[in-house]
């Protein structure tokens, strides 16, 4: 568990010098990203954190000024994965089954 958030620490700080997102903090499967980037680059630094962590993605909780609350999905947890509003989840996650 220690060597997972250290490297979610480590990955947040490389990325932050990179682009205006870092992670705030992270607990178990939850991610508080707090960025002034555009949505888009918000949801796909969130779905590259995710993945980093082993995760299949990021599925979009809330948003509260600056700070963007994910969740991070495993493949056997059979989610759907919900982008931010106006925004699209890169092609390498699964698109969400049909409804019967």
């Amino acid at each position: 568990m220690k060597k997972i958030l250290l490297l979610t620490s480590l990955c947040g700080l490389t990325l932050a010098g990179c682009s205006s997102s870092q992670i705030h903090m992270s607990m178990g499967n939850m991610r508080l990203i707090s960025s002034s980037a555009s949505p888009q680059d918000v949801m796909d630094f969130a779905n590259t954190t995710c993945k980093n962590d082993f995760y299949q993605g990021a599925s979009f909780l809330s948003k509260a000024g600056k700070e963007y609350r994910f969740k991070c999905v495993k493949a056997e947890e059979n989610e759907i994965l919900t982008p931010i509003p106006g925004t699209t989840i890169p092609a390498g996650a699964p698109a969400p089954a049909a409804a019967k």
